[in-house]
């Protein structure tokens, strides 16, 4: 349900009027295609003259959801846009991009214990609380 209210919420401001440089002019929509095949089934394409895009493609989940994969671009501050990939389905709201945060790479030692936890278990060594 969250996701289909990002997904509106979204869309609706991909579809609202965008400025470019030239304050004076608003964006331009260059691509606007809906299909809806009546089964659950969809695409669509959104694009505007200032870059920003959107492309989805949908079809009805297993626990009647709508599975979705697509991508959408966003403006940076720089002038550039970062490409947001993502698949939702029934896991969630699933997004790759350089844009979201990562987390901290494990410290050496780290992978050195696991390494010895992985050889004491081969062993048959295990630990009890």
């Amino acid at each position: 349900m969250k996701f289909i209210i990002f997904s509106c919420l979204t869309a609706l401001a991909l579809a609202a009027p965008q400025q470019v440089s030239d304050r004076d002019r608003l964006a331009t929509i260059t691509l606007d295609e809906r299909v809806d095949n009546g089964d659950g089934t969809f695409t669509y394409a959104f694009a505007s003259d200032n870059g920003i895009e959107a492309q989805v493609a949908g079809a009805p989940g297993q626990e009647g959801q709508s599975n979705m994969q697509g991508f959408y671009l966003l403006p940076r501050g720089d002038g550039s846009f970062a490409r947001v990939e993502f698949v939702a389905n029934e896991v969630g709201f699933q997004p790759q991009s350089d844009l979201l945060p990562t987390p901290h790479p494990l410290p050496e030692h780290v992978y050195e214990l696991l390494r010895i936890a992985e050889e004491q278990r081969a062993q048959g060594i295990t630990f009890t609380k």
